[in-house]
């Protein structure tokens, strides 16, 4: 039987193998995983600390949650701002990062928007903060367009 998440092509590779392992895993080892990745969330460039300007909040997220992202050759870098007293949705904001970064627009734009539903997160985080994320990721969609549009 092969694994319907690595079988989605909508999902680029890393962020497959992410969402695969968060299904596969134990309820405990999907918070601790969590939480790792929330420890692996690299910081904003100064640039934008210092003209926080440029990076677009995300309201709907119950955490005060900033994004930016750049295209560099076809490619795409994003940078999230969300305090450590957030870590479950800092650990999203890991995830994407981690699974997104250095993605072409196109490939951002085909994740489904409801693809962390299916890593087993309902059962860990709240409906609000579910949301948030979805949230999140359609903001990270939105950017990306901008950004391709310019």
């Amino acid at each position: 039987m092969t694994d319907p998440v690595l079988s989605l092509p909508e999902l680029p590779e890393k962020l497959a193998a992410i969402a695969s392992m968060f299904r596969s895993a134990p309820k405990p080892l999907r918070l601790q995983a969590l939480l790792e990745y929330s420890k692996k969330l690299p910081p904003v460039p100064e640039k934008y600390l210092e003209h926080p300007e440029f990076m677009q909040a995300v309201p709907e997220c119950a955490s005060p949650f900033f994004l930016v992202t750049e295209q560099e050759a076809g490619n795409v870098k994003m940078f999230f701002k969300v305090p450590p007293e957030a870590p479950t949705v800092r650990g999203y904001a890991g995830i994407l990062t981690e699974g997104l970064q250095g993605a072409t627009p196109e490939e951002i734009l085909n994740v489904p928007d409801q693809f962390y539903m299916d890593m087993g997160l309902s059962e860990l985080i709240t409906p609000m903060r579910l949301r948030g994320m979805g949230a999140i990721l359609h903001r990270l969609k939105n950017a990306v367009r901008e950004n391709a549009a310019h």
